[in-house]
């Protein structure tokens, strides 16, 4: 039960930290970004990856951190990100738990 306080405190925190970042380089209110950003992508498939697949209490609370951060940037970013991240981790699980 600890494991998940953890989880939903570290994921928080990131989201938290996300929407400072966003709103400290992006002054609007609202944008629609059409292009995809690599690097939070990157970051988001790392998160989501760490939080679904490491046996680990401590990788999984740093993977939901870094998908937080990128899934709780400002409206309008990070939605294409997390998608793709969240997609591939449930790919890699799926795999590594069908192989096993």
């Amino acid at each position: 039960m600890l494991d998940y306080m953890i989880y939903i405190i570290t994921f928080t925190v990131g989201s938290i930290l996300g929407l400072l970042y966003s709103y400290s380089k992006h002054g609007e209110p609202f944008v629609a970004v059409t292009k995809l950003n690599i690097p939070f992508m990157i970051v988001s498939i790392v998160g989501w990856f760490l939080g679904f697949n490491s046996g680990n209490v401590i990788l999984s609370a740093i993977g939901f951190l870094l998908a937080g951060f990128v899934m709780g940037e400002r409206p309008g970013y990070g939605r294409k990100e997390t998608a793709i991240g969240l997609i591939v981790a449930i790919v890699a699980y799926v795999l590594l738990k069908w192989t096993v």
